[in-house]
């Protein structure tokens, strides 16, 4: 049917579900007829990513933090970071285009998988079909030139997957995100000369310093690191941050490609 589905047997007998970041909740508030219509969501860590999104339309807002204002309503998120969000609604000139619901989050996997479980269930509530999801973030890149973009095809500690202990087991998710949507990211750049684009592997890591190499503490030789980042490019890692990873691995649970 296209409809999103949540895998929680238990979630649509909850009397009342509080999306809380996002200051939403299924008896507070309409969600199919404020959200329904939302084909596209894309994570901008920066209100730069956001205004081109609102070309098409005008955009209606809502925040954690109060309602946002207008275009600039990613400027206005909440002390931690997260939880604002900005819909532009749905252009009449092109039928089936669906709105676009622009949503932030801090930095780190907690972050972003407080986030995503909460927009995930909000797409559920208010039966939204066939949605795309894109994130985008900032990288440090491997053997690329600065400033490129690089579409995810895969998120990887050499390994597609992402370990959890959930109760007293350790589960581990598949982070692999397939082809098909890199592909078509890829064709839409080429008519976008401002930056080099590629598709290539992410490497994540849990912290901004030791996993990424640097910091405080350096417990490693210049060799051994230099080693390891050409393992790491050999492998086809062109990247590496600290967020996709939980995003491709809750989307594989959901039963996506």
């Amino acid at each position: 049917s296209g409809f999103v589905h949540v895998k929680n047997p238990y979630l649509d007998l909850t009397e009342e579900d509080i999306l809380y970041h996002l200051d939403l909740g299924t008896k507070m508030h309409n969600l199919p007829a404020m959200f329904g219509d939302i084909k596209v969501k894309s994570r901008c860590r920066s209100e730069t990513a956001v205004p081109p999104l609102h070309r098409p339309s005008s955009p209606v807002s809502h925040s954690s933090a109060g309602p946002c204002q207008g275009p600039t309503a990613a400027s206005a998120p909440t002390g931690t970071g997260s939880g604002c969000s900005t819909k532009g609604l749905s252009d009449p000139g092109q039928p089936g285009q669906g709105g676009c619901l622009s949503l932030l989050h801090g930095m780190g996997i907690p972050s972003i998988s407080i986030m995503l479980h909460e927009l995930i269930k909000l797409l559920h509530h208010a039966k939204c079909q066939d949605v795309t999801i894109i994130r985008i973030g900032t990288l440090g890149g491997l053997g690329i030139e600065a400033g490129s973009v690089v579409i995810r095809d895969m998120d990887s500690s050499f390994q597609p997957r992402l370990e959890q202990v959930v109760l007293d087991d350790v589960v581990v998710q598949s982070t692999d995100l397939g082809k098909d949507l890199a592909e078509e990211l890829l064709a839409c750049s080429r008519e976008m000369a401002d930056f080099p684009t590629l598709i290539g592997h992410t490497t994540y890591t849990y912290d901004f310093y030791e996993g990424e190499i640097r910091g405080a503490l350096y417990s490693f030789s210049s060799q051994k690191k230099l080693e390891s980042l050409r393992r790491a490019y050999d492998a086809g890692v062109r990247n590496t941050e600290m967020e996709s990873t939980a995003f491709a691995a809750l989307r594989g649970l959901k039963g996506e490609s």
